[in-house]
């Protein structure tokens, strides 16, 4: 990936790895604008950002997005427009409409300018995509109760639970939408175990990766 050209890095993770924080601080580095799952979908709730709706934006213009996000009050990828809570997913698997909608979206996003995407099919979306950066950050079961007990101020078995919860849930995405794994490290161009380290020294591998 060349950072001084228009680039994509998608970041999948597992919950309790620190994945979604590395995104963050891993976008700030880089001068880039950071985008999550949860994001998106509350963009989607918030302007009706439907299939439909998107094809009459793109039919309009060919650089919606740009348009769109001029529109609104701030960056699109602001923290005032919403605050995920760590491993905070919907209780179903999301809908085909929903699925275009945010692919839409995300390649829209990617067109217009640098980015940093958090979420589970991006290396999918992203795949051809001419200067993209896909990572996957895990971490060992005990590691990753640890910090979601930490962060969420639960027992570690509820902790537990939660994890196993969503690791099907985004499990079961991703093959419904890729016909892959998350897992399958084929996917990725780099795999970090964030065992030992912090958000902060994840980063730095990832910085070293590029090419700082």
């Amino acid at each position: 990936m060349n950072k001084n050209e228009k680039f994509v890095i998608t970041i999948n993770r597992e919950l309790g790895s620190g994945g979604r924080t590395v995104g963050r601080k891993l976008a700030e580095k880089l001068g880039a604008e950071y985008f999550d799952k949860a994001l998106i979908q509350a963009l989607e709730q918030k302007y009706h950002l439907t299939v439909e709706e998107i094809e009459k934006l793109k039919g309009r213009q060919q650089g919606w997005w740009a348009d769109f996000k001029r529109k609104m009050s701030g960056s699109a990828s602001s923290s005032n427009y919403f605050i995920p809570v760590e491993g905070a997913e919907p209780e179903e698997l999301d809908t085909d409409e929903m699925f275009r909608a945010e692919t839409e979206i995300l390649k829209a996003i990617a067109l217009d300018e640098s980015c940093v995407i958090a979420g589970r099919s991006g290396f999918y979306v992203f795949r051809n995509h001419p200067n993209h950066l896909h990572i996957l950050v895990q971490a060992s079961m005990p590691f990753r109760i640890a910090r979601v007990v930490r962060k969420q101020g639960i027992s570690e078995d509820e902790a537990r639970k939660i994890i196993e919860k969503v690791d099907k849930m985004r499990e079961n995405y991703v093959k419904k939408y890729t016909k892959s794994s998350r897992y399958d490290t084929r996917n990725y161009d780099l795999v970090i175990s964030a065992d030992g380290k912090t958000e902060d020294e994840i980063v730095a591998l990832i910085m070293q990766y590029i090419g700082e």
